[in-house]
């Protein structure tokens, strides 16, 4: 499949910036892969499994999960059968960016030259698996031939962290941070929650079933992971609604909390007011908040029960951005030591919301195209939507956001070229000088990530 095509004022803003170091600030690799750096065990469970896109679709055109080893059969499926049910069904990928993600990764990081479908399965199958065999496709070498300067992983707050800690021994220069990620604590609706509270406990050593005690045992938490070089905090908010509540009913819900006795709504106001103390918290000590709203969880529910979360059947749903946020930001948001950077899977606030608001508090970013739009029409779509009225500056850059390492560079390269593509559109315009254009290029490939998270010093 060839390149997306650049006119030749595209190209010319491409090149610079096509070589750039990847910043990748918010991602689900795990830190396993480096701290141990062994090599990846076969192309299916490095290619298929771990990605949510690719199974989705094989999986919406009848291919049982269980036919590509997800689940509890993971471990006995045989890989190379995996292999086989994705080389034939290769033509479901047209047209989506997971075929350009893959295009990428088969031709410019594996060398694979022959073109996948089911006849030649196994030959391609053995040629990666020759490759991930050798000490240059280990984490560590792919990390630097990748030419990657950041990567943050995505951690519970619970997280030992050990990994983290280990590649920092190792004397390896990949600089592989943590990000906080506390949904288990602070979430009373997530299964686990009073469990998450226990063993916060017992690490801290404070007794979280006291309020003021759980908030300094969250603030013990942050402090480790800002000493294993973590810049951000996540945070998955089902439905986008923050509340500051008096003292006495949030010690109220907490309690409840600790039990699990809370009603649904009590949960969702319980979430509320704990963004909030997140906020602040983040304004206190300097870390990024990145808010990921939108997505309605688990809709197959007979997936869910039998496969567990994250399984494909996550469905964008609408989000009030505006009401949402309006506590949180009315307490903390003109605060400059805050910043938050805003993701959604709800496009129609792009322009009537996320622009606005990111174009008037200034502790405000806008996320890049997430998850479902983190293609070349969504990219193109988000800059048309966003520019106008948050300006370049007000963005966060790019981050790829995802399971599948291999990916990293298929992304930021397709990012790039979405880039120049939309620059290259408003040269033509007349709205921006190549001077001009260039700068901001360099800005959106590289530079914006690394003022958004705070990675300066890293």
């Amino acid at each position: 499949m060839p390149e997306i095509a650049l006119s030749t004022t595209a190209m010319a803003i491409y090149e610079p910036i096509r070589d750039q170091p990847i910043v990748s600030p918010h991602g689900h690799c795990d830190p396993v892969w480096w701290a141990k750096n062994e090599a990846f065990p076969n192309p299916a469970a490095l290619l298929i499994q771990p990605d949510h896109y690719v199974f989705r679709m094989l999986y919406s055109q009848g291919v049982p999960l269980e036919d590509l080893g997800i689940g509890s059969n993971a471990k006995n499926r045989d890989p190379r059968d995996v292999f086989r049910i994705f080389a034939a069904h290769w033509k479901l990928f047209a047209g989506t960016p997971s075929r350009q993600w893959l295009d990428h990764t088969f031709r410019h990081t594996l060398d694979i030259q022959t073109a996948l479908r089911a006849e030649t399965a196994d030959q391609i199958y053995d040629e990666i698996a020759s490759r991930l065999a050798s000490d240059e496709f280990r984490p560590r070498a792919l990390f630097d031939r990748f030419n990657i300067s950041h990567l943050a992983t995505t951690d519970p707050a619970n997280a030992t962290l050990e990994d983290h800690l280990s590649i920092a021994k190792s004397g390896w220069k990949g600089c592989v941070i943590p990000t906080f990620r506390p949904d288990d604590l602070l979430n009373p609706a997530r299964e686990g929650h009073p469990a998450a509270l226990a063993e916060l406990a017992e690490m801290t050593g404070r007794e979280t079933k006291n309020y003021a005690a759980f908030l300094e045992a969250l603030r013990d938490r942050r402090a480790a992971f800002r000493a294993a070089g973590a810049t951000a905090t996540d945070h998955d908010v089902p439905e986008m609604a923050t509340v500051w509540l008096a003292r006495a009913e949030i010690e109220r819900l907490h309690a409840g909390a600790v039990i699990g006795s809370l009603t649904q709504e009590e949960c969702a106001t319980y979430y509320g007011h704990m963004l909030t103390e997140m906020a602040q918290m983040s304004a206190d000590d300097g870390m990024v908040m990145q808010i990921h709203a939108g997505s309605r969880r688990n809709t197959n529910q007979q997936v869910f029960e039998t496969f567990g979360p994250d399984k494909g059947s996550d469905i964008p749903a609408p989000t009030n951005w505006v009401d949402g946020m309006a506590p949180l930001l009315n307490r903390v948001g003109n605060n400059p030591q805050l910043r938050v950077v805003l993701f959604t899977l709800d496009e129609s606030t792009y322009a009537r919301e996320l622009a606005p608001m990111a174009g008037h508090w200034p502790c405000l970013r806008i996320g890049p195209p997430w998850w479902f739009h983190d293609s070349l029409n969504g990219i193109r779509r988000y800059f048309d939507a966003v520019v106008e009225t948050a300006g370049y500056h007000n963005l966060a850059g790019f981050n790829d956001d995802t399971r599948a390492f291999l990916s990293i560079p298929a992304r930021h390269d397709l990012w790039r070229r979405g880039v120049a593509l939309h620059l290259a559109d408003q040269i033509d315009l007349g709205v921006l000088a190549k001077e001009e254009a260039a700068e901001i290029a360099q800005l959106l490939a590289h530079d914006l990530a690394i003022k958004t998270y705070r990675l300066e010093k890293n």
